[in-house]
């Protein structure tokens, strides 16, 4: 019996149906069964059905005599099903890699939950990419098993067929079918719901959800679109016989309701022509099914009091309103800025008919946010060696602050913005600069990346929808077309950017800037940090850093800071560094008041983070290449691996514990990562060889003259036979000592007098790590 039936009903969906089954037969979970069953589709897709059929022995093909509808086709795929669990995909909609396994992996987490709700992405004709908006909701579930009526909130999820499976014992012992008639899918969603005891969710971006330019069964105005009011009349009548989900009758109410509107506003659906009459449908059918005490929702509130009061002339008085005043918005959108930027492009291009400035810079880092990263050390050094070029930085108004003194900037989309970047010979950025930006000949155009790729970039994105959001591969490509120079601090990263962003630019192998500092810092720089940073003397100082999900929106600690720093006892401080991209977080702010962490979050010099941590607890962050150049302990605390490298997609396997690969001790859960510190893994001679491993495959180039290799072949016209050459072997380093004396200091209760650090012996991996500094 297979883990997965997979039942995809196609109709009218020939050019789309091939990259549906493919999606599905090479998952990496293979332990599936496609039925697939052409709906007496008047294309070739039973054709394309049975030749996968032919080639595929895991394909099962059903040919419906007569067209009966998505639902019905389903009904038919079920009949025929043979797995544990049942996935249903309209022709149109493909699975992301690795989907299948993330869902197995999960449902063994959860011991087979009667269903578990995986999460999608719209993907539009015109290649635009949409999340959803329930990432957070079904986040938010954990591994937790639940049902609906202890987590009513629930009942929000996008009620739709293809975002969940359905244990097939659970489907079919209460007979579950397909209803007649469009928006069949809600009714089953609703009601499977609401019986099912055990519900797990997962928060994987699994459903790429096809919304086709034409041709979708809902995309065309008409009669059909009334069986909205007999599908939720049928789900009512289900809720009559089942008095326990009483309690649950006002939400179903306002989301019946809610769908009834969102129909009736779309012309697609409901054509102007019908709409008196579809809405005095849903007023009836509002007044029919009231519930006892009532009421609308805060947002929209006017409209569910216009069907109360079955007034349609009211609605439209009150849709009226709402329009002109955004049309009047809208007309402000489209006129003043339009002009403005007609204005600044017309005077950007007379600035680049001006000479190039040879002897001008401008630089920029992480869209804007600041002096940082690769381009700052850059900058840094060629104040020193070329002192003739003037740096001008592009900075974000609300980062202006933040700049050193003595740093000239501008402003994005200023009139100095545009004449330094049309006139510069050199720019250099860690990301892209804007697309409006033109390569003009004779100019230098730096790309230094900010990071080793673990996880997949570029081009490479394009089948991970939740890492591709809305980029557009097209503008990617332009964009890197304007690349003279790209920077590399392994041969891995090389081979990853020579394929995933093709174009005719110059790889410097040269290392990366940013890392120059870890060469030159002195125990008085770092002592000097550790101070400012607030870690007091004779501790040991952990750095988290987790990095960012794609799969979710906003940062969510995958740990208990609370618990993990008591755990890590009085003498360990941990500093935490949430990815930039997201916001300030209360609730680190307050652990930092409680004195239990240290929230470097907004700390300008992740370089400096780094030279004052002992050692570095990260997940995925390409921090932990960097870091690999100090020699000191890396834990990786990996508990959504299978999720993460599903959604996202890596090079290679993080925690296979292979040479090369894993740079250190591996935790999957909270209790493992105390006991690799109890237990003194963080530092044994395991994780010291793993870390040397590491270190000799992705620390090949650095060697604290990168920033100065740059410079000298870009702004000095040098060579590379007449620059520093970087090491071809793992760094050698004299290690500084870092926190407290590893003799009488460690984490996780160690015995002060003879314990080293976590409890283990000192000599394992040296004293506590180190600044390397070049011999």
């Amino acid at each position: 019996m297979p883990r997965f039936t997979i039942v995809i009903a196609a109709y009218r969906v020939q050019g789309y149906l091939g990259a549906c089954l493919d999606s599905v037969l090479t998952q990496s979970f293979d332990d599936l069964e496609v039925v697939a069953v052409d709906d007496c589709s008047p294309d070739h897709c039973g054709a394309i059905i049975d030749a996968y059929a032919a080639r595929d022995s895991r394909v099962v093909p059903v040919h419906q005599r007569v067209n009966s509808g998505p639902g019905q086709a389903r009904n038919a795929g079920v009949e025929r099903a043979g797995g544990d669990y049942l996935l249903f995909l309209d022709g149109d909609d493909t699975l992301a890699p690795g989907t299948l396994q993330g869902l197995a992996d999960r449902l063994a987490l959860t011991h087979d939950p009667d269903i578990l709700y995986f999460n999608h992405v719209r993907t539009y004709w015109s290649e635009r990419r949409a999340p959803s908006i329930f990432g957070d909701l079904l986040a938010s579930a954990g591994t937790d098993v639940f049902s609906v009526v202890e987590r009513p909130e629930f009942l929000r999820l996008f009620a739709m067929s293809s975002n969940r499976v359905y244990h097939r014992g659970f489907y079919t012992r209460h007979g579950f079918a397909f209803s007649e008639g469009i928006y069949e899918d809600a009714l089953l969603s609703y009601k499977t719901m609401l019986t099912a005891r055990r519900i797990a969710c997962v928060d994987l971006v699994g459903l790429e959800y096809r919304q086709r330019r034409v041709g979708a069964s809902t995309g065309s105005p008409g009669e059909k679109h009334f069986v909205i009011f007999q599908q939720y009349a049928r789900l009512f009548d289900f809720l009559d016989d089942r008095p326990q989900l009483e309690p649950l009758r006002p939400l179903l109410f306002e989301r019946a309701v809610s769908h009834f509107l969102f129909c009736l506003d779309r012309t697609s659906r409901v054509a102007t022509a019908d709409r008196p009459r579809f809405f005095r449908r849903a007023a009836e059918w509002y007044r029919d099914h009231l519930p006892v005490g009532f009421t609308p929702p805060v947002e929209g509130r006017w409209r569910f009091e216009a069907l109360a009061a079955g007034s349609f002339i009211r609605y439209r008085e009150h849709e009226l309103s709402v329009r002109a005043v955004a049309a009047a918005r809208k007309l402000r959108r489209t006129v003043r800025p339009p002009l403005a930027a007609q204005a600044k492009r017309t005077l950007y291009g007379l600035h680049r008919r001006r000479p190039v400035d040879d002897r001008l810079a401008v630089y920029s880092a992480y869209w804007g946010r600041g002096v940082l990263c690769n381009p700052a050390a850059i900058y840094h050094k060629a104040r020193e060696l070329a002192p003739e070029i003037h740096g001008v930085w592009v900075v974000r108004k609300s980062e202006i602050a933040s700049l050193p003194d003595g740093v000239d900037h501008v402003i994005p989309g200023t009139r100095d913005y545009y004449r330094a970047v049309a006139r510069a010979k050199y720019l250099i950025n860690n990301v892209n600069f804007a697309n409006e930006v033109v390569k003009r000949p004779g100019t230098v155009h730096v790309q230094t990346f900010h990071g080793t790729p673990l996880k997949c970039m570029g081009l490479d994105q394009q089948r991970y929808p939740a890492a591709a959001g809305g980029m557009s591969f097209g503008n990617l490509l332009k964009r890197i077309d304007r690349w003279d120079f790209a920077l590399s601090s392994n041969p891995h990263s090389s081979q990853i950017w020579e394929r995933v962003y093709p174009a005719s630019y110059r790889l410097l192998e040269y290392g990366y800037p940013r890392n120059d500092v870890f060469f030159t810092a002195s125990e008085d720089d770092i002592r000097r940090i550790r101070e400012q940073l607030g870690i007091p003397a004779g501790h040991t100082a952990l750095l988290y850093a987790p990095t960012l999900r794609d799969y979710q929106k906003g940062f969510t600690p995958r740990l208990d800071l609370e618990r993990l720093s008591r755990e890590l006892g009085p003498r360990t401080t941990l500093l935490v560094r949430a990815h930039y991209s997201y916001r300030p977080q209360d609730q680190l702010a307050r652990l930092q008041e409680a004195g239990l962490v240290i929230d470097v979050s907004r700390h300008r010099s992740v370089e400096e983070l780094c030279l004052a941590a002992d050692a570095l607890i990260t997940d995925y962050s390409s921090m932990m290449f960097d870091y690999a150049l100090l020699d000191r302990p890396i834990v990786i605390y990996a508990d959504d691996w299978d999720i993460y490298r599903s959604s996202r997609g890596v090079y290679f396997d993080l925690l296979s514990g292979s040479p090369g690969e894993t740079p250190g001790a591996v935790a999957r859960t909270e209790r493992e990562l105390v006991e690799v510190f109890r237990e003194g893994r963080w530092c044994d001679a395991d994780a010291t060889a793993l870390r040397t491993a590491f270190r000799a495959r992705f620390c090949r180039f650095d060697d604290g003259h990168a920033a100065e290799r740059v410079v000298r072949t870009l702004m000095l016209g040098q060579d590379d036979t007449e620059l520093p050459v970087p090491s071809t072997s793992a760094p050698r380093a004299r290690l500084l000592p870092v926190g407290g004396d590893s003799a009488s200091a460690g984490p996780v209760g160690g015995d002060s007098a003879t314990a080293g650090p976590a409890g283990g012996q000192s000599d394992t991996a040296g004293p506590r790590g180190g600044v390397l500094t070049a011999e």
